[in-house]
């Protein structure tokens, strides 16, 4: 089979069609590593950093996000165009849901009760946010931006300091805003990659150069941006986990 052309493809990271290729698609690694290191982030901000709260944390988040959430929204149209089965994406979100609910309520018993409410918010958006319900008002915009944005970072802050500080605040709201500017580009990115079937254009400079456009030429800075802010935040998470620890 030929390699597809980088506009055939409905996100920059997509695979060719397979079982194995298409679950990787599934799980949208730079965005789901993108938000794991929000979680991060709250962590190294709190005072005492714990080792196996994060790596639960993380855990919990991969199979919420990474996992249910993903695979949520791969029923909703199919935006991935994966061949996975209806069966198999229903499988795939029921085990990430509970397998992150069950690492939560672990964690109600073992450090606090107070993570409760976290778990229970976590539970609420999932479901919410991906299947649209209540006639969408919590698949908006702002409600990314909280969800899997601030809301990473003030779990990853609280399970090591089990209290709301500033600093915790002020890196969920960071978080926020870098998932804003993910939103940002990733939505006109989608529309190029997923729904433009026509594009062309030319554009003059000062000096008379003129550049043909196409669908092409206008995604690939986005995707460019993408890549970069998701490696550099894997990266700048590691870093400083690896320093605290």
């Amino acid at each position: 089979m030929s390699a597809r052309r980088p506009l055939e493809r409905p996100a920059f990271y997509a695979l060719g069609p397979g079982r194995w290729r298409d679950l990787v698609t599934l799980l949208h690694p730079p965005y789901t590593a993108w938000h794991l290191s929000y979680v991060a982030f709250g962590a190294v901000a709190a005072p005492v950093i714990h080792a196996d709260r994060l790596a639960a944390a993380l855990l919990a988040f991969f199979l919420g996000v990474g996992v249910c959430a993903h695979a949520l929204d791969e029923l909703q149209g199919r935006p991935l165009a994966t061949g996975l089965s209806d069966r198999a994406l229903w499988a795939l979100a029921v085990v990430g849901f509970v397998g992150a609910v069950a690492i939560g309520i672990i964690g109600v018993v073992s450090v606090s009760v107070g993570l409760a409410p976290f778990v229970a918010a976590g539970a609420f958006i999932l479901v919410a946010y991906n299947l649209e319900l209540f006639g969408g008002r919590f698949h908006t915009d702002f409600w990314f931006a909280a969800a899997w944005g601030a809301f990473p970072a003030l779990t990853g802050y609280w399970i090591n300091a089990q209290q709301l500080r500033v600093q915790g605040l002020l890196v969920a709201g960071a978080c926020l805003l870098l998932s804003v500017a993910q939103r940002t580009l990733s939505v006109p990115v989608r529309e190029l990659r997923r729904r433009t079937v026509a594009l062309s254009g030319r554009q003059r400079l000062a000096d008379g150069t003129t550049r043909d456009l196409d669908a092409a030429a206008l995604a690939a800075p986005l995707d460019g941006a993408l890549r970069a802010c998701a490696l550099a935040l894997v990266l700048l998470a590691a870093g400083l986990v690896t320093a605290r620890l």
